[in-house]
């Protein structure tokens, strides 16, 4: 090997050794507050990306000298926990089975966008609402959680919750919201074909957004269940900051005034919803009855959020999907942020996302069975 050969793998080991420290801080941070690191935390958004080069260091030293592929080997292993809650690693799974069996609860989450249209006419917007809601009626889930969505009572606008219950047969529902000036009401709600027995709200403290966590009893058979939904802290990007998103990937504009300006945004939304999860968990933990969670998390599977939301139920998604899982639509292709999680006393019988371009966010349904 010439002179050159050799500097030149010995600056990419050493680049090599930068990205495994990174991968492995990425690997910790579920476990660390972003109340105290923010920063640090958006590491989180950079897993998948980091893996990708951890693997890619791996195969090249393997073929090229073999002993330094040691470094990136160790650090898959010792990342391992954190690769499987990114990946489902079931790629075996049969495909869903649209037919309910017997014993079968059918859980569906989706945030709904505020059905993209409020106001009645038939515009596009309107027409997507009417796909919406056909999607919803096709799934034929026992129990819906939606975020992000809106109703009206005004004869101008759209009653979307006479449209889901009456409509879609679904009598049973808790929404619970503030009434405003123009009638118009957002939040998150749950619509059942089981009769709801007990209902709950629980606000976030400010300066977070104003969302709710919402949960109802339901009987089932001669069994409660307790069902909670929640829309944690979105990031909050408006158009101007998505343009300057896009001029960041295109290495276009100010890079460093709109990196700063974007990194602050997310720091910021992460401090929030550490706090809103911090709470979520406390919650659920004490809850009387067997538990479904459903929500749109607005954070990764690698982040603090989702470890502390999740603890120790099941991720529905790990337990019966393969891959990424993808549930947000815009700016990345690695963002899982909506979630069915249960604790252990159901079996997961299948999941599946439905990846229409309604909503800026996926379905994702989940068969759940109590053992």
């Amino acid at each position: 090997m010439g002179v050159f050969a050799r500097i030149s793998s010995r600056v990419l080991f050493f680049i090599n050794i930068i990205v495994v420290a990174a991968f492995l801080v990425a690997c910790i941070n579920p476990y660390i507050n972003p109340q105290l690191w923010p920063l640090l935390s958006l590491i989180s958004l950079a897993f998948p990306f980091l893996l990708l080069l951890v693997l890619a260091f791996f195969v090249w030293w393997w073929l090229v000298r073999r002993k330094w592929a040691l470094l990136s080997g160790v650090a898959l292993f010792l990342g391992g926990g954190a690769i499987t809650d990114f990946f489902a690693l079931r790629p075996f799974s049969t495909s869903f089975e649209e037919t309910k069996k017997e014993g079968i609860i059918r859980v569906a989450t989706w945030n709904v966008a505020r059905f993209i249209e409020m106001a009645r006419n038939n515009n596009r917007g309107s027409q997507t609402r009417y796909k919406m809601l056909k999607q919803i009626e096709q799934v034929n889930a026992d129990i819906l959680c939606f975020q992000e969505f809106a109703s009206s009572i005004r004869p101008d606008m759209y009653n979307n919750i006479a449209a889901v219950s009456k409509g879609l047969n679904y009598p049973y529902y808790y929404f619970s919201h503030d009434v405003d000036g123009d009638s118009l009401f957002n939040g998150s709600v749950i619509f059942s074909r089981y009769p709801i027995v007990d209902t709950g709200m629980v606000r976030y403290p400010r300066p977070t957004l104003p969302e709710f966590l919402v949960f109802v009893d339901i009987k089932v058979g001669n069994d409660t269940i307790r069902v909670y939904t929640t829309h944690l802290q979105s990031n909050q990007f408006r158009k101007e900051d998505l343009s300057k998103i896009e001029e960041l990937k295109g290495v276009r504009g100010n890079i460093i005034k709109n990196a700063s300006y974007i990194l602050s945004k997310l720091s910021v939304a992460i401090k929030h919803r550490s706090i809103q999860a911090d709470m979520v968990k406390d919650i659920v933990r004490n809850s009387s009855f067997p538990t479904v969670f459903c929500g749109d998390l607005n954070d990764v599977p690698n982040s603090y959020t989702y470890k502390k939301v999740k603890g120790h139920m099941q991720d529905a998604f790990l337990k019966k999907g393969f891959g990424i899982g993808r549930t947000y639509a815009s700016l990345s292709p690695t963002l899982r942020i909506d979630y069915i999680f249960t604790d252990h006393q159901f079996s997961v019988e299948q999941c599946k996302r439905i990846t229409t371009p309604y909503s800026d966010h996926y379905m994702l349904i989940a068969d759940i069975k109590k053992k």
